[in-house]
């Protein structure tokens, strides 16, 4: 699905990048992982900053860009989204911020970050606020989900995606940052259970 998300890049003397990085997420291949899922990843982070929640606004953005920048379904995607990062960012940003950016990009690997790491725990929340949807657009993420691994039969889609649903629904929280578990962890909850029933029927 193609967004319009010039006006969303924060490095606006860097428009070769930015664009760069649109083709990737208007890959044709790609399912759920698209230029709407980083539109409502920065969506998501704008609503996290609009209610106070604290985080490094550059370095975020940029992380968010470039989370899922190489997506293929391949379990190396995000350190290779990372290496991106790192390789087209000096120069543009202080190396700082470099090294900060693709450290985020590798933690949306696990979504596990530290309680008193502000950046991740708004990054992650803001990549995992999918789950929280209301049930149309649930039922289009996972779907978009499911054309990501068309080459995986139905059996072998349905265990692996229970498993990934399962290590999330053990968490003791989804969310880390106050406003996502006040405004998201219940939601987010009842969906995960109900795709979770749904894939063990």
């Amino acid at each position: 699905m193609r967004v319009d998300l010039s006006d969303r890049w924060p490095l606006p003397d860097s428009p070769g990048l930015r664009d760069e990085l649109i083709a990737a997420y208007a890959d044709e291949t790609r399912g759920y992982h698209d230029t709407l899922h980083l539109t409502e990843v920065l969506d998501r982070l704008d609503e996290l900053a609009a209610a106070g929640t604290s985080y490094d606004v550059r370095a975020v953005l940029l992380a968010a860009w470039f989370h899922d920048a190489v997506y293929d379904g391949e379990r190396d995607a995000e350190e290779r989204s990372a290496t991106w990062a790192e390789d087209a960012l000096p120069g543009l940003v202080a190396p700082e911020v470099v090294e900060e950016v693709a450290r985020l990009v590798r933690l949306t690997e696990t979504h596990h970050p530290d309680d008193d790491d502000a950046n991740g725990c708004a990054l992650s929340d803001a990549d995992l606020a999918i789950l929280a949807a209301p049930a149309e657009r649930y039922a289009s993420y996972t779907s978009s989900v499911r054309r990501e691994y068309a080459h995986l039969d139905d059996e072998v889609f349905r265990a692996g995606r229970a498993q990934v649903l399962g290590g999330l629904a053990d968490k003791e929280h989804l969310f880390h940052t106050a406003y996502a578990r006040e405004q998201w962890e219940a939601a987010a909850r009842a969906n995960l259970e109900r795709e979770l029933d749904g894939l063990q029927a």
